[in-house]
């Protein structure tokens, strides 16, 4: 079996080092080429083309995204990005994301040859996750966003009380899971149903994430707080570090928000959302699962499906992974699979 050629490009020599040690020790994986910045890596890189590229964003004479963005016009390769854990390293990783990066590694400012050697087993997962990753699908998704219409309003919407009948929308996604969460929520209209969302990603990267959505979709989308209500026209992302739960006010929902346990080896954990909308929306509640690495939440919509809700899973021809969607099918906890442009549709039709 072929191993994955990995080019690591940062500007960071022990991070090129250690990076390149971890991956050598790899059975299935094998250096492709090491550079401190994009210029110096794409000669190296076209004599023998890497299957997966390990990319820092703040670099000298090109950075990150303007490389990623060349790259994903050009020649599509799986990219994994290694950017520092900071706010600033937040945002400007969310660009990266929405520009094509697969999925994030974080790195301290300080001890970061220790720090890689403690993530070895996450690194060497996202970098597997890459290599299989379909590309095609996340084309085809930056594709269907990019024809939608600047759907952000003059003013932003208010959140209101629920309407009778109204479904709340659980939503639980992964790896490819902020260009397909984009699509779905640069659909939905003003008076959208009530949605509540996991997105697997880092503590600080959800706050981003959901700022940047926010910039530009017609609902009022926001990182989650404890106590916040879940209402339509608004959608709550679970913070990174945090799980998320459906909650009983008095005057409806709620979502608490708390620390815990690693679930599924996340948190958030989509199967702790989706149980807790199982056990307390039941028939009255939607859940949808879509592309992503592993099971998490699988088991959680197939509680959601056996309590009467209606239930969705994104299609395998548009997921970057489909993972979590397959698994979730082979429970039995998936009523209908659509392709991602037709999920917001489905979710309003629905909802």
């Amino acid at each position: 079996m072929r191993r994955i050629r990995v080019a690591v490009i940062d500007d960071s020599a022990i991070v090129r080092q250690v990076v390149s040690e971890l991956i050598s020790h790899a059975a299935d994986m094998e250096i492709a080429c090491t550079a401190a910045d994009p210029l110096f890596a794409l000669p190296k890189m076209s004599d023998a083309w890497p299957d997966v590229i390990v990319l820092d964003i703040e670099m000298p004479r090109m950075d990150g995204i303007t490389f990623l963005r060349k790259i994903m016009a050009e020649r599509p390769t799986p990219v994994v990005i290694c950017s520092s854990h900071t706010e600033r390293g937040a945002q400007v990783t969310m660009q990266a994301m929405a520009s094509g990066a697969i999925s994030i590694i974080t790195k301290p400012r300080l001890g970061v040859r220790q720090f890689l050697h403690d993530v070895t087993s996450d690194l060497l997962a996202a970098i597997r996750t890459a290599a299989h990753a379909n590309l095609r699908g996340l084309q085809a998704a930056f594709g269907a966003s990019s024809a939608l219409p600047e759907a952000r309003s003059a003013e932003h919407v208010v959140a209101r009380a629920p309407r009778a009948g109204a479904r709340m929308v659980a939503i639980g996604t992964s790896t490819g899971g902020t260009v397909a969460l984009e699509n779905v929520l640069r659909q939905m209209p003003a008076d959208c149903p009530p949605l509540v969302i996991v997105q697997h990603m880092p503590e600080k990267f959800t706050a981003a994430f959901a700022e940047r959505l926010d910039s530009f979709c017609i609902p009022e989308i926001r990182e989650a707080q404890d106590g916040d209500r879940v209402l339509p026209g608004r959608a709550l992302i679970a913070p990174g570090g945090s799980h998320m739960q459906l909650v009983r006010v008095a005057s409806g929902w709620a979502v608490e928000v708390a620390d815990g346990p690693l679930v599924n080896r996340h948190k958030p954990s989509v199967d702790v959302l989706f149980r807790s909308v199982a056990k307390l929306a039941g028939s009255s509640a939607l859940g949808v699962i879509m592309t992503g690495m592993g099971d998490d939440g699988a088991r959680g919509l197939k509680e959601m499906h056996d309590a009467g809700a209606l239930t969705l899973g994104q299609d395998e021809a548009s997921c970057v992974v489909y993972g979590m969607p397959k698994e979730a099918m082979r429970l039995g906890g998936v009523q209908e699979q659509l392709a991602l442009p037709d999920i917001a549709r489905r979710i309003l039709e629905l909802a």
